[in-house]
């Protein structure tokens, strides 16, 4: 009779070597072993898989951001619970366009979204729109929390390391107010066509993107995450 020795030998070469096994007996046993291929054991609460930036990475991020123009406070590392924590952060105090309810913000993070809310943003809004952008709502950047809405285990959500904004609103100095939740399916025309393009703008800056096109926890805002993929939704 064939010994089957663990999952991986199933997995690898499935073992035929006696002409008096009992079929039945093999069979059910190679079953057995083959569904155990590729099962691994998964936590409850996985934790985000991140890298954290390097002490060279995160001085090279200063000086883009000083190149720019923006004015930033650096924030001390430290570590909030498990799997979150704030490595290599800042306080943005001026990007250019005023940006209300910032907290800590990974630089990697602050340096594209100032690119954007400069360069992506404030055009759009005056060539689109046919006003100048008054003020970006935030609805924070740091919170050491899960994500939300998605299946599969828990994982720290980008917000947990500060590496993810969610934008709600855009203030026009016409007194107009754009905002996600409202207008991302607007029956005006140019009001679609500017959170388009500015979500498109945004998938060219960040890793992951996230709209109301995704999913209905994201029904209010923009997720923005430089975390090196290429999700947009």
């Amino acid at each position: 009779m064939a010994e089957i020795r663990h999952a991986g030998a199933a997995c690898a070469t499935p073992m035929r070597n006696s002409k008096f096994r009992r079929q039945t007996f093999a069979a059910v046993s190679l079953l057995l072993a083959l569904a155990a291929c590729g099962r691994t054991e998964r936590p409850a609460t996985a934790p985000r898989i991140t890298e954290a930036p390097s002490v060279r990475e995160t001085q090279r991020c200063f000086a883009d951001l000083r190149a720019m123009g923006v004015d930033f406070q650096p924030l001390p590392d430290r570590q909030t619970g498990p799997g979150c924590g704030l490595t290599g952060t800042v306080k943005l105090l001026d990007i250019g366009v005023p940006t209300a309810n910032l907290g800590a913000v990974r630089c990697g993070e602050a340096r594209a979204f100032a690119a954007w809310a400069r360069n992506g943003v404030a055009p759009a809004a005056y060539q689109i729109l046919g006003s100048e952008l008054s003020r970006i709502v935030s609805m924070g950047s740091y919170a050491c929390r899960n994500t939300v809405g998605t299946r599969g285990p828990a994982r720290r959500s980008g917000h947990a390391i500060a590496n993810a904004i969610d934008v709600a609103t855009f203030e026009l100095k016409d007194g107009r107010r754009v905002s996600i939740q409202h207008d991302w399916n607007s029956p005006d025309a140019d009001v679609r066509r500017f959170l388009q393009t500015i979500h498109t703008s945004a998938c060219r800056r960040f890793g992951t993107v996230l709209s109301p096109d995704y999913n209905a926890a994201h029904h209010d805002h923009l997720h923005l995450e430089d975390d090196r993929t290429s999700f947009c939704r």
